[in-house]
């Protein structure tokens, strides 16, 4: 039997592709630079600030959830969201490792 296609991939690849693939939507884009505009947890106030249905808010937070890059606490009957610091911090080194692996080439195309 042969390998998956994320067997070919390194470890760090496949995560960085799962984090992006999360990132890869306008809407998620807005929710997490609304929570780090806020610089604190965020209860709610999502629907208002983003004039998207609350079904809709809430597919995308639960996406941003999945893979670990917001985590949420219960307070009271609402769930508050807030990055999460440790995979915030990998997806950033990953992304700098990505993007300073490019020196640039002369003569190239």
């Amino acid at each position: 039997m042969g390998l998956t296609r994320t067997e070919i991939f390194t470890l760090e690849q496949n995560q960085l592709a799962v984090l992006l693939k999360a990132l890869a939507h306008p809407a998620r884009i807005a929710i997490l630079q609304h929570i780090i505009a806020t610089k604190s947890c965020v209860c709610g106030d999502l629907v208002e600030e983003l004039g998207l249905a609350q079904a809709t808010i809430s597919q995308h937070l639960r996406e941003l959830k999945n893979v670990g890059i917001i985590q949420g606490t219960i307070e009271g009957v609402s769930v508050c969201y807030c990055i999460n610091e440790e995979v915030w911090g990998v997806l950033q080194e990953q992304l700098n490792n990505f993007f300073n692996a490019y020196r640039g080439t002369s003569g190239c195309c």
